[in-house]
């Protein structure tokens, strides 16, 4: 079983080529309802998620802390997706899972195409970069899978990049406490009210009322929304003003 989590869609895609290979289930971890999840004796799990400011978002290490499931893993593992490094993010994963009694196996991370536009100095890939990236997950999805079915154990391949340390555990829950609101986002007069934003938000933060979404107060910083607009009048403050969108790199996976 792999439970995922994804915003823009690089980790649904990687989570669904992983359930393909393993002849895994996928659950997507909004959907969960607090309910048991039954697993067979000896069963692996898997989570898939993105890298949110060099951690697992917020709403991934919540849902691990609540999660019920009828039986205790035989085999836990992870993979990340993230636009280059992922921090200490296997220390921390670990961590929460250990927290639950359980233990960590292995993880993975996987270079995908830049997605976060909500900071300066952050925007997509080129497509020739994005391009390269997704090709070069396709073989290392292949590789992950297999290691995986032969239950590899006290294994972590992810890019944890320079200060790994000061980013996880510094950095990110300064994202945590700050950024993890929808206050600045707005819509410019090109908006057409067609309710892509609504449809596209992973945790059904946002609502279309009177041809104009609005946003709650479940944001997780996915910036989904703003990548979904056709007409790119979702904006988050200045920040993303003049980047441009993951749109047409989304048909480049869903095509692959």
């Amino acid at each position: 079983m792999i439970f995922y989590f994804s915003g823009v869609g690089n980790s649904a895609w990687v989570a669904s080529q992983l359930a393909e290979k393993l002849g895994d289930k996928l659950v997507f971890i909004v959907d969960y309802a607090g309910q048991t999840i039954h697993i067979e004796p000896g069963e692996r799990i898997g989570f898939v998620f993105p890298i949110y400011s060099w951690a697992p978002p917020k709403i991934m290490l919540d849902f691990i802390a609540r999660v019920q499931i009828s039986s205790p893993p035989s085999y836990i593992y992870f993979v990340c997706t993230c636009g280059s490094d992922t921090g200490k993010t296997p220390e921390l994963f670990s961590a929460h899972i250990q927290a639950r009694g359980w233990h960590c196996h292995s993880g993975y991370s996987i270079a995908m195409p830049n997605t976060y536009v909500a900071f300066p100095g952050f925007g997509v890939d080129k497509d020739r970069i994005a391009q390269q990236k997704i090709s070069a997950a396709k073989d290392r999805i292949t590789l992950i899978s297999k290691q995986i079915q032969s239950n590899i154990s006290t294994h972590f391949d992810c890019n944890e990049g320079g200060m790994a340390r000061f980013k996880t555990y510094t950095i990110n829950p300064l994202f945590n406490q700050h950024m993890l609101s929808a206050k600045p986002f707005y819509t410019t007069d090109a908006c057409i009210g067609c309710k892509k934003c609504e449809n596209t938000c992973p945790v059904h933060n946002i609502h279309v009322e009177n041809g104009r979404p609005s946003w709650g107060e479940n944001c997780t910083q996915c910036t989904a929304c703003f990548h979904a607009c056709p007409q790119n009048a979702i904006q988050y403050g200045h920040f993303t003003k003049g980047k441009k969108q993951y749109r047409l790199r989304l048909n480049i996976i869903q095509n692959s």
